[in-house]
């Protein structure tokens, strides 16, 4: 089915039990019709009082140095450890990290001089590693059966109890990437197959920052106004550790969670860089925000309030992939897991000592309270340094009409599982075979809320059903939020490295439920 050319088949919606109506953008399933931006997934209500808001201070994550570098390359050394961490401020979280933080430490790399990153496991259960928006060699991607092992560990079994294809090995592993790419913001998160989201709600991901000469010729906020913010949900037992649904709490054998969180589980606390509703001071000029929801599931509409007068406070310059052609003016922007958005916020729009908090329109109570920026108190406005060019980057277009290919996926639930083409995740069964450098058109059909991330390379949103593109569809996107009832097209093409890669759901109880395809390239 995935290398069919065109529509998928009348009798293939039949035998899924679903009717598209592509025009009306609806999905009938079981007799319930799925419309709009509903939020996925259930809340996990914390068993122990929730910190106030906007009392403690942003976090920035640590820079991480080098080990050693040579004329090509900058090698650095990453241990995976648990660790006793200060989030809620009156008990200590035992997290799962990379180094001794969450978020992981920031590795910045200059695009095209490799960086090699050595990983070594001391945790107690099997790691991979993915740099997530990363064009990487197939060895080096983290697919899910190239296991860190710890010291006499064994290997994650796939579903259905067979053996994961992959390569293992035991301590430590090096990932390399060669790092021809553009400027952007990335992340590096555990890929382990079933246990991902239980692994990366426990604290294993980071942001990867990529730099090159066009970005940097830019006027941008820069230095201590470049901030990386990593927004995530989580909740705590009552002791203060965290609190995840999973089957097998040990998480060695039975992947995924319990039946009531199986569209997704969602936090009552929101945390951005690890802290609580953080504040942060802000000088009344330019910031740049380097947005990313690294949620399991927990879809952001995010926002000002108050916005600045005249509104459209979040000028948008970058996304997934990179800088955008053009800057793009949004009063608010809907953020799906895994999504990044590069964003400057003018402070000097705002009268002196205004608090401006970032917030979710689509959270309640607590959930709809981000973070909060305290706008300097000095009437005397500080030298301007940066602006926001009218144009920013050259972004070639993929013309669909030259695609070779026509694939289409259809991702929908079916009994216990999450499905693509109407089959749990079978590694080592690949649903394509693209050639590499072949331009192809990629459509997905979703029944709910589905944000589907593919490996290896970025992409471009072609159209979502008979519309064009999205607001928050433009740019190079290696994640592309789907909607209830949706219908989407993107246009890809696979470069420089063959083997087998992935792609997935990016809610992580969803991917850890089977919503996973190998595709390989040849």
């Amino acid at each position: 089915m995935a290398g069919d050319r065109g529509a998928l088949s009348r009798r293939g919606f039949i035998g899924a039990g679903i009717a598209v109506g592509v025009g009306a953008g609806a999905v009938a399933l079981g007799g319930a019709k799925y419309l709009g931006t509903a939020q996925p997934g259930r809340l996990l209500a914390s068993r122990r009082p929730l910190p106030r808001p906007f009392e403690r201070p942003l976090r920035l994550p640590p820079v991480l140095r080098p080990a050693h570098a040579d004329a090509t390359t900058d090698y650095y050394e990453i241990t995976q450890r648990a660790a006793d961490l200060d989030i809620l401020g009156d008990v200590k979280t035992t997290a799962w990290t990379y180094g001794g933080t969450f978020p992981g430490p920031t590795i910045v790399s200059r695009s095209g001089r490799r960086t090699v990153v050595k990983h070594t496991n001391r945790l107690p259960r099997p790691v991979v590693v993915h740099l997530h928006g990363g064009h990487t060699p197939h060895d080096s991607d983290g697919y899910p059966g190239d296991e860190i092992l710890p010291a006499g560990g064994k290997p994650t079994m796939a579903m259905g109890g067979h053996p994961m294809p992959g390569k293992p090995v035991i301590g430590s592993r090096d990932y390399t990437y060669p790092m021809n790419q553009r400027a952007a913001t990335l992340w590096y998160h555990d890929h382990r197959m079933g246990f991902t989201g239980a692994s990366v709600w426990r604290g294993l991901a980071g942001f990867h920052l990529v730099h090159d000469d066009e970005e940097e010729r830019l006027p941008l906020p820069r230095g201590d106004r470049d901030l990386p913010l990593m927004i995530t949900d989580r909740s705590f037992a009552a002791d203060g550790s965290f609190s995840y649904p999973s089957i097998d709490r040990t998480l060695e054998t039975v992947p995924g969670v319990h039946a009531a969180h199986m569209n997704g589980v969602l936090g009552d606390v929101i945390l951005v860089n690890g802290v609580p509703w953080p504040v942060h001071p802000v000088q009344r000029l330019r910031y740049r925000l380097r947005l990313l929801n690294a949620s399991n599931s927990r879809n952001y509409r995010l926002a000002l309030d108050p916005p600045p007068p005249g509104g459209k406070g979040l000028v948008q310059i970058g996304s997934d992939g990179g800088l955008l052609s053009r800057p793009i003016a949004h009063d608010g922007i809907d953020a799906a897991p895994a999504e990044r958005f590069d964003v400057v916020v003018d402070f000097a729009r705002y009268r002196p000592g205004t608090r401006v908090r970032l917030v979710n329109q689509l959270g309640d109570g607590r959930t709809r309270e981000v973070m909060a920026f305290d706008v300097s108190s000095s009437s005397k406005a500080p030298h301007e340094d940066s602006k926001v060019p009218a144009h920013l980057s050259r972004i070639p277009r993929l013309d669909p009409a030259k695609a070779v290919v026509t694939r289409t996926f259809l991702l929908q639930k079916k009994g216990g599982s999450w499905q693509i083409n109407g089959r749990e995740y079978e590694p080592g069964r690949p649903l394509a075979r693209p050639r590499l450098g072949q331009l192809e058109r990629w459509r997905f059909v979703t029944d709910l809320h589905h944000p589907i991330h593919l490996h290896l390379d970025a992409f471009q949103v072609i159209a979502r059903g008979t519309r064009g593109l999205g607001a928050y569809d433009h740019g190079w996107k290696d994640t592309m939020d789907l909607r209830p009832a949706e219908a989407a097209e993107v246009a890809v093409r696979f470069t420089d490295y063959p083997g087998a890669f992935v792609f997935h759901c990016h809610n992580l109880e969803h991917e850890d439920m089977a919503m996973m395809a190998d595709f390989t390239t040849e």
